[in-house]
């Protein structure tokens, strides 16, 4: 046979070229030494539930499945029962390492045949509760890909990808009933536990263990560390206050409020109430499935009646549920943080460390010239929930505020209002992406 011509060698060039010219930009992008020391995942708030709502891409092929976000879940789960697709979806078998990293110590029988995702026999059994409607299930863990795309903190960078990501296969149920966003499949858990989203991904990448968490109309989370970068070329970063961050048993996230002031000024609620006991009762926790501020009833009735003082000059109209407090919108006057009215501010472990709540942020409109103190009363009738906490935070007062989770150092970083700094949770730059 006569050996290859330099033709030959040049057809197949042309043919490489054309080959690595096709691949997936991830693909191209990625140099084989390349290290992700942060991730980043958009979110947007679905304005029909007030939930925020992420896609995160899983599965062999790769699809994206949307998720709600939920700051103290424990893991994430998603719909197995239907369609459930992949090549590379494996459950590990009972009493297995991987079930011993999730902390699961008893074995499910699945009566279905075939075997499919989420009902296989000898596997380990987890069950998923769904925060929105307290309603839980019982499944079995799964692994799958995950993939996610990293950063340098100021734009998208490669995509990586986790091959063995473990997550809760749930009964379809969890997900019916029109509570949550229209075709979202699961919940994405960011509480701290062994299986939950961040500590999985700082254990696959070896990066710091932090997530930050800014939400907004649409919003970004990044897992690692700084900079967070919000255009125009602001590193939110560099600006926060810290509190130490406290978990609770279950893995959920409270910080620790001393008191707290409108307009400067000390209202008076009952301080044995803001601190967490030994059984659990009480503190603050920050939530992102609670729409809006929860108080413990005597503490609400102390913040809205020291607020409706601090604003007995502004109109008032009838409440609007779930709000005890609303005002006529057209005489509020406006700001560079929002409706013209005191701030709300929670004092922390020190004086000097607060959490200052603007207009933005400690008001809603509910309808043409109506706005409302974004607080509900937790003793309401109409105030679905189940929490022991005296405070819970909720995602209207989270809006615009970087919040940094170091879950190394036990603290938390947040920022305040972003509108301060004239920039958004919006403003981190997407359109950059590979």
């Amino acid at each position: 046979m006569a050996p290859p011509s330099s033709h030959h060698y040049f057809l197949l060039f042309i043919i490489f070229v054309s080959v690595i010219s096709h691949l997936p930009c991830e693909a191209q992008q990625r140099p084989s030494d390349f290290k992700a020391n942060a991730l980043v995942l958009p979110i947007h708030r679905d304005n029909a539930t007030n939930l925020y709502v992420a896609k995160i891409y899983k599965r062999t092929p790769l699809t994206p499945l949307p998720f709600v976000i939920d700051l103290n879940g424990r893991f994430l789960w998603v719909t197995c029962d239907h369609e459930y697709l992949s090549s590379t979806y494996h459950a590990p078998p009972c009493h297995s390492s991987r079930c011993s990293i999730a902390n699961i110590h008893w074995c499910r029988t699945c009566t279905g045949s075939p075997s499919r995702p989420g009902c296989h026999n000898n596997t380990c059994g987890l069950v998923s509760f769904n925060p929105v409607t307290h309603r839980s299930g019982p499944g079995e863990l799964g692994e799958d890909v995950l993939s996610i795309q990293s950063t340098d903190g100021s734009n998208p960078g490669p995509v990586f990808t986790i091959p063995r990501f473990l997550f809760a296969c749930a009964p379809s149920f969890l997900v019916q009933g029109g509570a949550l966003p229209t075709g979202v499949q699961g919940i994405a858990g960011l509480g701290q536990t062994q299986i939950a989203l961040p500590t999985q991904l700082t254990s696959h990448f070896g990066f710091q263990h932090k997530f930050a968490m800014c939400l907004g109309e649409s919003g970004v989370l990044f897992f690692g560390g700084g900079p967070y970068m919000m255009r125009p070329g602001i590193d939110i970063s560099q600006s926060l206050s810290y509190t130490p961050l406290i978990i609770s048993r279950q893995g959920e996230y409270y910080i620790g409020v001393r008191s707290i002031k409108i307009n400067n000024k000390l209202v008076p609620v009952n301080t044995s109430l803001l601190s967490m006991d030994p059984h659990g009762f009480g503190g603050t926790k920050i939530s992102t499935v609670v729409p809006y501020t929860i108080l413990e009833t005597s503490i609400y009735k102390a913040v809205a009646q020291f607020f409706a003082n601090e604003t007995s000059t502004i109109p008032r109209v009838d409440p609007v549920a779930p709000f005890g407090l609303c005002f006529n919108s057209t005489s509020l006057g406006s700001t560079r943080v929002g409706p013209g009215v005191p701030n709300i501010d929670l004092v922390l472990h020190t004086d000097r460390v607060i959490w200052r709540i603007v207009g933005s942020n400690s008001m809603v409109q509910v309808k043409e010239n109506v706005s409302c103190l974004a607080f509900v009363d937790g003793g309401h009738a109409g105030v679905r929930t189940t929490t022991r906490s005296s405070i819970v935070i909720g995602a209207h007062q989270l809006e615009d505020n970087l919040l940094q989770f170091d879950l190394t150092t036990s603290r938390l970083g947040f920022s305040s209002s972003l509108l301060y700094r004239r920039t958004t949770c919006s403003n981190f730059n997407f359109g950059s992406s590979p």
